[in-house]
């Protein structure tokens, strides 16, 4: 693959002095390398790309497995300082989903399906960066991508390949697609917060209006998000607000 490292290189530095672009053929996982590094004071702006990971991860601490050609899987590394965290994965989200095909939605709080099957996810983690100024953190946002169609054993959700809405896409291009806007649109985050993707994420919200469970057993028909992000939940006991991200929400059948 030939990736146009220059390319989003030349898009992205203007708004990230220090900014550099890294493709390896191989990593354990580009959110873990970017962590490392930022745990021993690397806290430059950087975009990572695997062509392979072998040990990739998602949320929960699921496997992302990821083969080269197959999948598109980088991280974004860069100190990030906003007023307020909430809603930063639905926000990254937003952005990929529109810089890729008005058919992708949004399965809160951190992945992009194709109808009810999972086409990528998205994997944020914070380290302390320098001497925390002004709330600063090192973020790093990983972001996979299933490229062509994988086989579905194993997964809990049955997969979606980007080739089905882009019968050319390659990872090189998608990349080219995605970085820039994602730049811009979490240095927005930064400055605005949630407020200013709220309306973007409704727009691709898979769940809103269906009935769902929680990893609790709870059950509830899905009322889109609140100001901070949190999912809304209707339930027997009365409106739920989830934030943690350690809940899993599961849509029924329908």
């Amino acid at each position: 693959m030939i990736w146009r490292a220059e390319a989003i290189w030349e898009a992205v530095a203007p708004l990230l002095p220090g900014f550099t672009v890294e493709v390896l053929p191989l990593l354990d996982s580009t959110n873990t390398e970017l962590m490392r590094r930022a745990r021993k004071g690397l806290g430059d702006p950087v975009l990572l790309v695997a062509e392979q990971q072998n040990a990739g991860r998602g949320r929960l601490g699921r496997d992302w497995l990821s083969s080269a050609g197959d999948s598109l899987t980088f991280s974004l590394g860069l100190p990030l300082a906003p007023a307020d965290w909430s809603g930063l994965s639905l926000a990254v989200g937003a952005s990929v989903a529109e810089a890729l095909h008005p058919d992708i939605v949004l399965k809160w709080p951190n992945d992009l399906w194709l109808g009810d099957r999972k086409l990528g996810g998205i994997l944020i983690e914070t380290a302390s960066f320098g001497d925390g100024a002004a709330g600063a953190r090192y973020a790093v946002i990983g972001i996979g991508l299933n490229i062509a169609p994988r086989p579905p054993g194993g997964l809990s959700t049955p997969p979606a390949a980007l080739r089905e809405l882009l019968p050319q896409a390659d990872g090189p291009a998608v990349l080219e697609r995605i970085a820039g806007p994602l730049v811009r649109d979490v240095q927005r985050f930064e400055r605005d917060g949630f407020a200013a993707f709220r309306h973007r994420f409704e727009q691709r919200d898979a769940l809103r209006g269906r009935a769902v469970q929680l990893s609790d057993g709870t059950a509830g028909t899905a009322q889109g998000v609140d100001a901070g992000g949190s999912l809304l939940v209707h339930t027997a006991a009365g409106l739920q607000a989830i934030s943690s991200s350690e809940v899993s929400v599961r849509p029924a059948a329908r």
